[in-house]
């Protein structure tokens, strides 16, 4: 088994080389990064019905969606993330146990009273620090896990805070459930560093023969490229996943305006708008100029600025719009 801790806090190069481990290593690997604030959306998730969306973008935080399947978290720099990716056998068909233990062994040697609770969760005192995923690709597993050490977790709460009301569709949906970090059960004052120690500690004593392995430029660059390449696109991010319907609306000086929208593979399907608004024009050609664009801000609103919004609405800016139409 090799040790890799990555040198990068970037989280799209992070999620890039898992990728990039279960396609080009031969050895199993044990994984450990930490990442930037960043959202990581899972697999099978509608992202736009995950996120605070606006919180985001004023952030500039990055959204990357995950190989594998589960809920949505919230990365910072307070949040140890492990990768376990390993050729496939016969114990690993028995759940999340097997993956999770180094990691609550280095607790309890601590003090501290973890456990695996439900399917992937680890707790301290009914209290969730860790969600896990998995997936089975080709033969190999890859489970990954989060740890919540000293993580800013009203960001967390803040970064996901999505509008339930807005999205019908039948992705994966989060299960919000009371977190905490680990620094505040601990019996004596840690830094990060040394428990990343006693987790590697940990995993040498169940797979002995580990050594370190650092990325070579080469692998560096690939794995950089992947990440530009699929897991800072939109795409792969937002337009990657299942078909779901979006209802909202704005208030602003012409009226209630609502937008109904049916995006399908990322672009927008169908699109209705209703609203108490006096216009001179036919909302049908604003409709069909937003039909089979992108469902992405930069679409829509390159889209809207060409359209004489006034004569479909009356007193009305673009920026107005936008917030209905995302």
């Amino acid at each position: 088994m090799f040790f890799i801790v990555s040198p990068s806090h970037w989280a799209p190069f992070n999620i890039a080389s898992e990728e990039f481990i279960l396609q080009n290593f031969e050895k199993d690997v044990f994984l450990l990064y930490r990442n930037d604030a960043a959202i990581i959306v899972g697999r099978n998730q509608n992202t736009l019905a995950e996120i605070n969306l606006p919180w985001v973008r004023e952030r500039r935080i990055p959204v990357v969606r995950r190989l594998t399947g589960g809920g949505t978290v919230f990365h910072d720099l307070g949040n140890l993330n492990f990768s376990f990716i390993m050729k496939r056998r016969a114990d690993d068909e028995s759940g999340f146990a097997k993956y999770t233990a180094p990691v609550l062994a280095a607790l309890q040697e601590l003090g501290v009273d973890a456990h695996l609770e439900g399917r992937n969760d680890l707790t301290i005192k009914g209290l969730k620090f860790s969600g896990n995923a998995r997936a089975q690709i080709g033969k190999k597993i890859l489970q990954h896990g989060t740890i919540l050490f000293s993580s800013q977790i009203e960001d967390l709460s803040a970064a996901l805070k999505a509008n339930p009301l807005k999205f019908r569709d039948k992705a994966v949906k989060s299960v919000a459930k009371r977190v905490t970090n680990v620094c505040e059960h601990l019996p004596r004052s840690m830094e990060l560093d040394e428990f990343i120690e006693l987790i590697q500690a940990q995993v040498l004593k169940t797979y002995p023969g580990a050594s370190q392995h650092l990325f070579t430029p080469e692998e560096e660059a690939a794995i950089e490229a992947l990440a530009k390449q699929k897991y800072d696109s939109w795409d792969w991010n937002y337009g990657n996943f299942p078909a779901y319907d979006q209802v909202h609306a704005v208030r602003c000086a012409a009226g209630t305006i609502e937008f109904h929208l049916n995006v399908r593979k990322g672009q927008i399907a169908d699109i209705k708008v209703f609203g108490d608004f006096f216009g001179n024009r036919d909302i049908g050609e604003l409709e069909s100029a937003l039909t089979g664009l992108p469902h992405r801000e930069t679409e829509i609103s390159n889209a809207l600025s060409r359209l004489p919004l006034g004569e479909f609405f009356g007193a009305v800016e673009l920026e107005e719009l936008l917030p209905g139409l995302i």
